[in-house]
């Protein structure tokens, strides 16, 4: 029964984004903005490649998709910090100003099932977006010579996903706090600054402050397992923060169906 109702909910959820304008409007700049950097990084990398080639100052292989890893990773994940927000802030908002939030509040299915439903349906649109890149990776990184590291490859693509997961996961609590959608997005784009930068905070810090926000740091674990650093405590990190945000959200809608009992 909970499996049920927890596929239904995400299938509404991820269906309801081939439905709006404003998801396409969002999955034609990610593709527009991630596109034209993805080029660009790569022809960078190969006429530098071919320049050292040239001149005679190629004495080792170089390893082409780990640079052009780490530089690409480093702009999709600018990109999120703008995209994820949108995507985010209409899992509970558009509900609460259609007025089916009550509904969910009252209905039988458990807040723990509706959240991660939710969370699954928006996770599983950012996959779709993600799809094209990973095609364009799989026709180039076929080609390298080194071959590819394909355990750095995979590693790097779940930290992406994950680090996803926990942004969307906080947005959909900020999301069901609020009837606006645009409050949402403001509110949950400056939560993600924060996590950003907390790494710049921290640095300025006494401890034990310093130590507890650059362990805190969502980017900072990103980047470490994009470089192909696996620490079990950076996996941890991520878990804590998706948890978190499905538990908070679970607890604000309890708040709301205690409100209407």
């Amino acid at each position: 029964m909970i499996l049920t109702n927890l596929i239904a909910i995400f299938r509404k959820e991820f269906q309801s984004y081939f439905t709006s304008p404003f998801a396409y409007i969002i999955a034609a700049v990610f593709w527009l903005i991630g596109g034209f950097f993805f080029s660009a990084i790569l022809e960078e990398i190969l006429q530098t490649l071919s320049f050292l080639e040239q001149s005679g100052q190629l004495s080792t292989p170089v390893d082409v998709p780990g640079q052009f890893i780490d530089s690409f990773f480093g702009v999709i994940i600018s990109l999120l910090l703008v995209l994820l927000p949108a995507l985010s802030m209409g899992l509970y908002s558009e509900e609460r100003k259609r007025g089916t939030l009550e509904l969910l509040a009252t209905s039988p299915v458990t807040n723990w099932v509706v959240a991660i439903g939710k969370l699954l349906g928006v996770l599983a649109f950012f996959i779709v977006l993600m799809i094209p890149f990973w095609i364009y990776e799989i026709i180039i990184f076929s080609n390298a010579s080194p071959p590819v590291n394909l355990n750095i490859i995979l590693l790097s693509h779940g930290s992406l996903i994950l680090v996803a997961t926990a942004i969307l996961s906080l947005g959909m609590f900020i999301s069901s706090l609020t009837d606006s959608g645009i409050l949402a997005y403001i509110l949950t784009f400056i939560l993600v600054l924060f996590l950003w930068i907390m790494d710049a905070i921290a640095a300025n810090l006494q401890e034990p402050f310093k130590s507890i926000l650059s362990y805190l740091s969502l980017f900072d674990r990103y980047t470490d397992l994009v470089k192909g650093v696996l620490d079990v405590s950076s996996l941890v990190l991520f878990a804590s923060y998706i948890l978190l945000g499905i538990f908070l959200t679970a607890q604000s809608i309890e708040a709301l169906r205690y409100q209407r009992s």
